[in-house]
């Protein structure tokens, strides 16, 4: 006799779902008293082997050489930068750990209710100069690290950048987590580990943006801890079978399974032992390997269940210009979702509470709509893994799931093809058709007869195919809704969610201003800055840095000389710095004496890096048509610009390409070389931004108005100093009512004019050199190829001559006129230093740690607990 398998049974889900407690998690047991019972063996001899954190110049060396030894296998002799990084990472992560190990267990102790923040993007930056930052032992390391021969700057310019995220929202959730470990939230993130990441950004020869894959793991990553008994099967395509009843539950069964398997980064909060938690995921083959087909000599078959698992987490948004794209992205949502709920629900069951109290432990928040399919996920588990009735599981639903909207571009607001969605999950499709329905039905009864408010309202957008908006999805069955600044909460209110505004009521609607970590975007990125803000204030940095508010303090010191002076001079030290890191990286002497004009974005038409590059001609044409004295009176200008295009986006890589090749030109040009100057930077990265931000005397945030949600690095470049030259639009317009409106410069059209300025372009199109004799000046020299083929960047060009959609005519002579008054402000230097205090001194209210206390209290009502 022997164990036989029924071939039949393969594919089925094994129900109910056994409940698996991870190695995490556990809390001690109790006697009749009360008092907790050590687990096993010797209780004495366990603490003796205990490990305290290593805060002492003496055990952080001790620690390093034994991570030499043991951890990387080397020895002294054979210990270059890369190794003694490493070395360096290990010892601190040891110290995380501990307080990692301490915060589980003392969360764990109170059984109170967690957030959870599901992001596609985590855009985390080095870690090792934050750890150190946040454990408080930057100076104990850096002196250990020269006892034993190396310099510390050297070996955190080892680390490479993690490869988790593209843009603000990445930044945004990495910023939250910070704060929320800062604020001793009890908050864990949950992500993706993806193997390339956003891809390396190259330029070549011509100017065209190329990507290449970036291997951000080849050296393997200390931040993160492999949780191998952390795994979960998660399923794709199949059949989905109802019941044959009222329950509108089925069995999801066959297709394929692949495994998620956790990775945890440690997330140290600042000045408190209160570690959270990322949590990524890690897609793997069921099964590895096809032994049969390998036999068989089909070696291809053999590795392509094993490759097709690998590639969900393989590459940070991959293109979905194809139909495979878009089904991976969509295989990445699902993947990610299902293993964060299977491992939220997993953590509330250990508390041995109902189904029915999950809302009372659990807030999740959905970071944009890329999340979204946790929804009608959470009502299958409920539905068809815990036998919940469906009104029970929808009420359970929505008072779990929060949503942040972040974009109001109609393009943008995420759709999946009915189809794809039957194909690739055949059960959500079924849910999401019944949420439908039950929510049409409500609709109905509010607003009798109106079918047209049904079509908008409804989650299907009809067509050829039919599409799923997920938009709708995350708002109907989320508790409240969100936008990221004033404006953008308000456009969302009478715009995209308007309707569900007129059913729900306006108190599920609410706003939350972004925010940006100051530990990271001041005193990390700036430490020369937050030194002199500390000696100013005279109060300890780990005060300020954890009250913001406290920068006010710096209005009184405006009109002290001497202040200005240490002022001016620590901008100059970072222009020095910026202007060596380019020399190094790309061959380029920068003038340090001149204005520092800087934009660093994703490359997208909204953000308009097309109206700054026009500019920079328009200003180039300017130079050249006036006389050698006529020039000296001019204030010169150096131009960065940053950011990658998404690899599909033709036109924002024509935008880079016109960038690079107006630079290639001018800075070349004997006649303007001394006034004006213009600098692309690839690869733009958090890294990159630390050192672009503390250097720059503007920066430009000129996005058309209503299309920026926030933005973020316009705080960050205020909060450094920088003045801000940008359109009222997404946060610009509260960091001017912060700082001053004399503080900053505005231009452009407003938010209300945009769709009236756009129907006249379609309508009643009015010629560019009627509307804009100086734009068409520019443009007339870039098609006759003063900047290389000028056939090129006709599809740029066309963009702006036919619809303008992104209003460049309109507003080119209002920027123009901006950039003036801002030369005329550089010029006083007295004058611009103070605005540049003054600015700093009001950036209290976009700490992330005002946002991160606003969702907790208004939105996932959790508390602070503090690791002692």
């Amino acid at each position: 006799m022997t164990s036989v398998l029924d071939p039949t049974t393969i594919g089925k889900p094994k129900r109910p779902r056994r409940h698996v407690r991870s190695l995490t998690g556990f809390l001690p047991e109790k006697d009749e008293q009360g008092k907790e019972k050590w687990p096993r063996g010797d209780e004495q001899v366990w603490k003796n082997g205990y490990r305290h954190l290593d805060t002492s110049v003496r055990s952080i060396t001790k620690s390093f050489v034994n991570h030499v030894q043991t951890s990387l296998a080397r020895q002294v002799y054979s210990l270059d930068d890369l190794g003694a990084y490493q070395a360096t990472a290990l010892s601190a992560r040891d110290n995380l750990l501990m307080n990692w190990n301490d915060t589980q267990l003392h969360i764990n102790r109170k059984a109170g209710k967690r957030a959870y923040y599901l992001s596609l993007e985590f855009l985390m930056g080095r870690a090792l100069d934050n750890a150190l930052l946040n454990l408080g032992l930057k100076d104990q390391f850096k002196e250990g690290i020269d006892k034993l021969g190396f310099n510390l700057e050297d070996l955190l310019a080892q680390e490479r950048d993690a490869g988790l995220g593209n843009g603000g929202l990445g930044r945004l959730a990495a910023c939250y987590l910070d704060s929320s470990a800062s604020q001793e939230l009890p908050v864990w993130g949950y992500g993706l580990r993806y193997k390339y990441g956003i891809f390396q950004q190259l330029i070549s020869p011509e100017g065209q943006q190329l990507e290449a894959p970036d291997p951000w793991l080849e050296n393997s990553n200390p931040w993160e801890l492999p949780r191998t008994d952390v795994t979960y099967d998660i399923r794709f395509y199949g059949i989905s079978e109802r019941y044959q009843d009222e329950s509108r539950r089925a069995v999801w069964h066959s297709g394929q399974e692949v495994l998620a398997v956790a990775y945890d980064v440690m997330i140290p909060g600042f000045d408190t032992r209160n570690t959270n938690n990322l949590r990524l995921w890690e897609s793997k083959p069921k099964r590895g390997f096809d032994l049969n087909s390998f036999n068989a000599g089909n070696y291809e078959r053999a590795v392509e269940s094993s490759n097709s698992a690998a590639a969900i987490t393989s590459v940070l948004y991959p293109n979905d210009h194809t139909t495979f794209g878009k089904e991976l992205r969509l295989k990445q949502q699902y993947f990610w979702t299902a293993a964060s709920l299977a491992d939220i629900l997993r953590r509330f069951k250990n508390l041995g509470k109902p189904i029915t109290e999950f809302p009372e432990y659990v807030a999740i928040q959905l970071n944009d709509t890329h999340p979204t399919l946790a929804i009608p996920e959470l009502m299958r588990v409920l539905l068809d893994e815990e036998d919940v009735p469906w009104d029970t599981a929808w009420k359970i639903v929505n008072e779990t799931f929060f949503f942040t909207n972040h974009t109001v571009l109609p393009e943008a607001l995420e759709k999946w093809p009915v189809p794809l969605l039957q194909h690739l999950l055949p059960r959500h499709m079924q849910i999401i058709f019944d949420i439908n329905l039950f929510f049409l039905q409500s609709v109905e009864q509010e607003f009798p007869g109106d079918r047209d408010r049904l079509a908008r309202m409804s989650l299907i957008e009809e067509g050829t195919p039919q599409n799923v908006r997920m938009a709708h999805l995350a708002c109907i069955g989320s508790r409240k809704v969100n936008g990221v600044a004033e404006l953008h909460s308000e456009l969302v209110r009478t715009t995209i969610l308007k309707d569900f505004v007129d059913y729900y009521g306006i108190s599920k609607f609410g706003n939350v201003t972004n925010g940006i970590t100051p530990r990271r975007w001041l005193d990390q990125c700036n430490p020369s800055l937050s030194d002199l803000i500390t000696r100013t204030l005279i109060i300890p940095k780990n005060v300020w840095l954890k009250d913001l508010m406290k920068l006010e303090g710096l209005l009184d010191h405006v009109e002290d000389e001497t202040f200005q002076e240490e002022w001016a001079a620590v901008k100059q030290a970072n222009k020095e710095r910026l202007a060596h890191h380019v020399q190094t990286t790309l061959g380029l002497r920068v003038n340090t004496r001149a204005m520092f004009d800087v934009q660093i974005k994703r490359l997208h038409e909204y953000k308009r890096q097309t109206l700054n590059i026009l500019g920079v001609v328009h200003r180039y044409l300017t130079l050249k048509a006036m006389s050698p004295e006529e020039r000296k009176k001019v204030t010169p200008r150096n131009v960065f610009f940053a950011g990658k295009a998404a690899p599909g986006y033709y036109i924002a890589k024509l935008t880079i390409r016109l960038i690079v090749n107006v630079a290639r030109i001018v800075n070349a040009d004997p006649d303007t070389k001394d006034y004006l100057n213009v600098f692309f930077l690839p690869d733009y990265s958090v890294t990159l931004a630390e050192v672009l931000i503390p250097a720059s005397d503007i920066s430009q945030h000129i996005s058309t108005a209503g299309t920026e949600a926030s933005g973020t690095s316009n705080m960050k470049f205020c909060l450094n100093g920088g003045l801000l030259l940008g359109t009222v639009d997404g946060a610009n317009i509260e960091i001017a009512e912060e700082v001053g409106s004399t503080n900053v410069f505005f231009f452009g059209y407003l938010t209300p004019d945009v769709e009236e300025l756009r129907h006249q372009h379609i309508h009643q199109p009015v010629p560019v050199e009627d509307k804009s004799p100086a734009l068409a000046l520019v443009m007339s020299h870039i098609s006759s190829g003063l900047f290389g083929d000028g056939e090129t960047y006709e599809p740029l060009l066309n963009t702006i001559r036919q619809g303008d959609y992104y209003l460049l005519t309109d507003d080119f002579d209002s920027y123009i006129e901006a950039l003036r008054m801002v030369d005329e402000a550089y010029n006083d230097r007295t004058e611009w230093i103070k605005k540049s205090i003054r600015t700093t001194a009001k950036m209290g209210k976009f700490s992330s740690d005002r946002a991160i206390q606003d969702y907790a209290q208004e939105y996932w009502n959790i508390e602070s607990t503090k690791v002692e």
